[in-house]
Order: C-alpha cells, then structure tokens, then sequence
C-alpha cells in the first residue's frame, strides 16, 4: 500500500473521529435517563424520557453526523460550506434511493408484499438507505470534501458571480450527489448484500466470531484502519448497529418483540426458531473490551514497569501510571499500546490475540455492557441499569483474571526475550524520557518535538486528533525520533515518508496549543483549533 494512500485513509481516520466523538453525548445523556428509570425506560419519569430521547436523536441519525462531520474534516481549510454539502448531499441521496422513493420507481406496493417477496426486497437494503447509514454517510461526506476542495475557489462570470466560490460547492454537491445516488441504485443492492453476508458469516460463528472481531480490531489500530471494520458491527451498515441498539435497550427490546423471523431479529438478536433474544446478544461486539482496557493493559503497564531497568523505573512508573489510569477509566488505550507495538510487536500480537479471547468468551458466557465511546469504567457505569445489559458484574471478575494473565504473560514475555519495552536499555537511546506533568514540561517538549521535526522551516502542517500529533514534513531525513521521543510521548508513526505522528495521548490538545504558538509566526498550516 503506497504512502499517500495510507495518508489518506489516515486522514480519513481522523475525520471520523469528528463523528466518533459525538457518541459519548448519546452515551452519557441515554445512560442517565436509564438509571433514573430503569424498568420504565422513560415512561415512569418525564426527566429519563428527555435524555433517552434525547440521546437517540444522535444515534438514529448518526448518518447525517459522519456525513457532515467527514466534509468538514477533510476539507482543505475546513469551511462551514463543506459541512453545509454534506448535509446536503446525505439528505439528497437518502431521498432519491430511499425504501418508498425506489419501490414507487418500480411500481412496488410495499404494503401487499407477501412474506417471499417481502425477503427478496429485504435483501437488496433499501429500507437502509436512511439517517442511520453510516456507509451512506462516509461517501457522502468524501464527495463533499471532494467537491469543496476541487471547485470552493471556481470563479464564474460576472452574472453568475454571486454563485462563485464557496457558494457554489452546495450546488456541485448536490448535482453529484444525484449522480452518486444514480451509482448506487445499481451498486447498493450487490455491495449491501455482500457486507449482509461477511456480517451474517461472523454472527453464524457466535462467539467465535465475536472473537475474530475483537482480535481484527486491535490489529489494525496501527494503521488506524480500524474504524472501517468497527463501521460494520458497531453502526447501521447492514443492520448489526451494536451500539445504538445496546444504548437504544428499550426501542431494542420492543422491535424484537415485534419481529416474526429471522430475517426481522434486531441486529446481532438471535432467533430461536420462535422469538428475538437480544438480551445477551445485543452487545456482543463491545461487552469483551471492557476486561482488557481497565484491567487487561493495566496489568501489562505494571509488569512494563516492574521489568524497567532501576534508573528509569520513577520516569516509566510515570508513563505508565498515567496510561493505565486513561485506559481504566475512559478506555483511552493509545498511550499503553503505542509504548510498545512497535518497540516490541511481538508484545502487540498477544495482546490482539488476548483481546479476541476476552471478547468471544465475554460473547460466550452473554455477559454484556455497552459504550458511547470506549470500553472504561464511565462507559460501564453509564450502561449498568441498561435493559440490555446482562451479568454486566462478571466483565468485572473477568477483568481481574485477565489483569493477572496480561501480567503474567508481560513480565514473562519481556524477561525471557529480552524485548525492549519502556525504561528498558532506555541509555541505547542517549536521552532520557521526560514527564509531562506541569506548563513547562509542556513547553520543554513542544520545543523538542519541533526540532526533531527538523524544525520549523521543515514542517508544512500539522494538526491533532483525539491522542496524536499529525503532521507533514518536508525532508524526511532531518526527523530526529529519539529526540521526539525523549519528551515522554507514547510513541511515533509514520505513515509515509513525509507523515508523521507523535502518540501523545489524552493530553494532545494542549501539546498541541503549545505546539501551534510556537509555531504561530512561522509559514506551519495550523489546522487542529478547527477540528470538528
């Protein structure tokens, strides 16, 4: 995979995050609205009916977010006209091929459809053409920052000069977007039913499959290609939608209440030959995180402590509490993983392997909690009065087993192979790592990360996302990583030759303030006090 390519799906990566991170929003307000009602769900109290729904008014239209949230994102200088295409272009298209709109084009009376008809209808997707499709909404929201980035600065003549510039990307989008929509009357149909099967081959594996999943999603975090796989199971591209369903528990419960087969079952639900269980189903893609970031990399983070060579074990214990902390409460795992998937990967495939384990066994026994954002502490605590969470409690006793076992295999591994962790051999670096703990070290390692950039004159961009400094470089040769890792950051990637990023984590925004002022008066595209 060639380097602008991966530059590419990382940037795209980092304009989902846009979306990704309205979902706490959902998590917290339906979360609250569940533990002042719980058996109710909103019927027993007026204050629980507002946040559940005001909770769902995000997850039910999380297409249109991904949509507007990806064109404002990757849009060159992330103008408001971009996000105004996507929008736009996400309701045009959603029009044009929706469920009715399609059947009226063929002359389908939905209503008088036998139970046959009704399934082949069922299998082309057209009743997913709709706020809730996030797949609909990634493509909108790339033809939208298409569209911006290519015509926001086309000068038309001057009768026509009021509709220039940023004026004229809404219009463009919206004709393309009916050219897209034209595309996808053909194509959606063949590539709904292949992600339908791929999905229904996973969940015909049960437990196993869940597994699968789990270990897939850990092994592609470095490549941040994660977010695509965790679009089919976590969200509504083929109806799986784990998330919104779980947090959605009362809506969840009733639809499987109503549903007359297999083909009606509420996303990940199983049917049993004569009704929808979703209460130990729905969640199955989630509920095994839970034992591996607030306790599984913890315990890992201990033995990386505790296997640290003496002079640096106060710097490491540091880092290492600080990861562990992020990752047991919010289930920010990054500062962890990043400190040695790449100094020792070999480390990073246990810990894949280990996490498919805890998510097929937690699939297994139908232990299930559900998160808006990540697998923490808060998130648990949020979906414990959940309906749909089932023995939520013994994810808990399973994070203690896993807490040892992640320790065990840790300080064993890093023994027996001498594998270079953090605080280990640190002097064949010839700096030591420092702490981020007061403005100053702030400041100290913003200018260090600078210059090992190769200064300002070498650095053409930069921005952030939710724990990395992203930025470009000119000449590739003047980085200096053991300069840039001596400021106690979790880690470096680089996508290509010109990309780099600085794992920071949790505390990114302020490296990044303190990075960007710096920086303010020079030629660097500061770009990250316009994230979304």
């Amino acid at each position: 995979m060639g380097g602008k390519t991966i530059s590419g799906l990382q940037k795209l990566g980092k304009a989902l995050m846009g979306a990704v991170a309205v979902l706490p929003v959902a998590a917290i307000l339906m979360g609250i609205g569940y533990w002042i009602d719980p058996t109710g769900w909103g019927a027993n109290s007026i204050v629980a009916a507002v946040l559940i729904k005001a909770g769902a008014a995000v997850l039910d239209n999380l297409g249109w977010v991904f949509a507007v949230a990806i064109a404002f994102g990757l849009a060159r200088d992330h103008n408001g006209a971009a996000a105004l295409s996507g929008f736009i272009g996400f309701v045009t298209i959603t029009n044009v091929i929706g469920e009715k709109t399609v059947a009226g084009f063929r002359g389908v009376d939905l209503e008088k459809l036998d139970d046959a008809a009704k399934l082949a209808w069922a299998s082309e997707g057209w009743s997913k053409i709709g706020p809730g499709n996030v797949l609909i909404g990634i493509l909108v929201g790339l033809l939208a920052a298409w569209v911006y980035n290519r015509f926001h600065r086309t000068k038309l003549p001057d009768y026509l000069a009021f509709f220039s510039g940023r004026r004229l990307v809404p219009i463009l989008t919206s004709l393309f977007s009916i050219v897209l929509a034209g595309i996808l009357y053909f194509v959606w149909p063949f590539v709904f039913s292949g992600l339908f099967h791929f999905g229904q081959w996973i969940q015909t594996l049960g437990a196993m499959g869940a597994g699968i999943y789990g270990f897939a999603n850990r092994l592609l975090i470095p490549a941040g290609l994660h977010h695509a796989l965790n679009s089919i199971f976590w969200f509504d591209v083929i109806g799986i939608n784990d998330i919104n369903n779980f947090l959605g528990g009362a809506k969840t419960i009733a639809a499987a209440a109503d549903a007359t087969n297999a083909a009606t079952c509420v996303g990940a639900g199983y049917w049993n030959g004569t009704s929808c269980e979703v209460i130990g189903y729905i969640g199955r893609y989630q509920g095994g995180f839970f034992p591996i970031m607030m306790f599984g990399l913890p315990g890992a983070a201990l033995a990386m402590y505790l296997r640290a060579d003496s002079k640096a074990k106060k710097t490491t214990g540091a880092l290492m509490m600080a990861g562990a902390l992020a990752s047991f409460f919010t289930g920010v795992t990054e500062p962890i993983e990043f400190s040695f998937m790449f100094l020792a990967p070999a480390l990073y495939l246990v810990h894949a392997v280990l996490t498919g384990i805890s998510v097929a066994i937690a699939a297994a026994m139908h232990w299930t909690a559900g998160f808006g954002f990540s697998a923490g502490f808060v998130d648990m605590f949020l979906s414990a009065r959940n309906p749909l969470a089932n023995q939520w409690y013994m994810l808990l006793v399973m994070g203690v087993v896993f807490f040892a076992i992640y320790f065990a295999v840790f300080y064993f591994l890093i023994g027996a192979f001498d594998l270079r962790t953090p605080g280990r051999h640190e002097d064949e670096d010839g700096a030591e790592k420092a702490t981020l703990t007061s403005d100053s070290d702030f400041a100290d390692a913003a200018a260090k990360i600078i210059a090992g950039l190769g200064g300002a004159e070498n650095i053409n961009e930069i921005d952030y996302c939710t724990t990395r400094l992203r930025t470009t470089v000119r000449d590739h040769t003047k980085v200096n990583e053991k300069l840039i890792k001596s400021t106690g950051v979790a880690g470096m990637i680089r996508p290509s030759q010109t990309a780099v990023q600085v794992v920071v984590g949790p505390q990114v925004e302020f490296m990044y303030d303190e990075v960007a002022g710096q920086l303010a008066s020079s030629n660097v595209t500061l770009k990250g006090e316009q994230e979304v």
